[in-house]
């Protein structure tokens, strides 16, 4: 039996706890996650998708703000004597001593063909960089951000109009597999991991709300992968009439002509089409200023937007 110690936080690592739960030579001693906290509008105190998982399948769940702070739990887990630590999305530094806990080392599932995009947010910079390509790479945790040796990897196409959210929810759907395959591999000793080239190292820093702000004077493709690869957050938004104008989804539109950045070009039931330095772009589906999210065509019908007028 193989027994482990599963660290995560949101949804994307809840199918891979259920995956090695289901496991029948796979025994998950413990979950480890942070505490809840408030969320929306109303700041309702919630608790991180992984320990919902976890306390829905009777395991034994561990809260802390800093697991490298927390001698209680690190004697706790030190008792609990497992084969290893897995962490995925967990969202905290592990410290040496803690790494030095599990028997076999600690594996973490990084949603990035490593070691491009290192860091917390791969799968937005993969799409907002326009990567036709990503994947997940599974590697023995280190001190060093993500720099630990590599076990396995899954390469995952993305496509022109992918989100973010859907790119999450493929990886979601994909890393059990590859996770599974490589803790069976460390403990059978069927796989050697291997070092990463760390001249080739990028990083994915996190964004802020600020990202999210728009210029129709960039060129209609890095506009397009910024609202697809922003979606989830910070959302991207221009400016109209002194009001915030959230961009949901566009389409990709006449890519080898240069227009008068930010001029309505058309206006049709599809969308508005405007134009941008290089290309042009057309917004389908937007969220007004405190309003619902709605068709870019209906939300004309309250600002009347003519052809030719211009967009900030």
């Amino acid at each position: 039996m193989i027994n482990t110690v599963f660290m995560g936080t949101p949804d994307i690592a809840v199918k891979s706890l259920e995956a090695l739960i289901s496991e029948t030579d796979i025994n998950v001693l413990a979950v480890v996650t942070p505490p809840d906290k408030p969320q929306g509008r109303k700041m309702i105190i919630t608790p991180p998708p992984v320990k919902v998982a976890a306390v829905e399948n009777g395991l034994t769940v561990y809260q802390t703000k800093s697991i490298k702070k927390d001698e209680e739990l690190i004697n706790i887990l030190k008792n609990l004597k497992p084969d290893f630590f897995i962490t995925f999305a967990y969202g905290q530094i592990l410290s040496q001593e803690v790494l030095d806990i599990p028997k076999y080392g600690t594996v973490n599932v990084h949603a990035s063909l490593l070691p491009k995009y290192r860091g917390a947010d791969p799968i937005q910079h993969a799409i907002v960089n326009g990567d036709t390509v990503t994947g997940i790479t599974t590697m023995l945790t280190s001190l060093g951000m993500d720099e630990g040796d590599m076990c396995l990897t899954k390469k995952i196409d993305i496509t022109e109009n992918m989100t973010d959210i859907e790119l999450r929810g493929i990886i979601s759907n994909e890393a059990p597999e590859i996770l599974i395959d490589t803790i069976k591999k460390l403990y059978n000793k069927t796989i050697t991991p291997v070092k990463q080239n760390h001249t080739e190292a990028t990083y994915a820093g996190k964004f802020s709300k600020d990202d999210g702000k728009l210029s129709f004077d960039d060129s209609a493709v890095n506009i397009h992968n910024k609202v697809r690869g922003l979606l989830s957050w910070p959302g991207c938004y221009f400016e109209y009439c002194g009001k915030k104008i959230k961009i949901l989804k566009t389409e990709l539109c006449n890519q080898n002509m240069a227009y008068e950045s930010g001029i309505v070009l058309d206006i049709t039931k599809n969308g508005i089409l405007v134009g941008t330095k290089t290309g042009s772009i057309l917004l389908k589906e937007v969220q007004p200023e405190s309003k619902n999210k709605m068709p870019a065509y209906a939300w004309n019908n309250s600002v009347h937007l003519k052809i030719g007028d211009k967009l900030c």
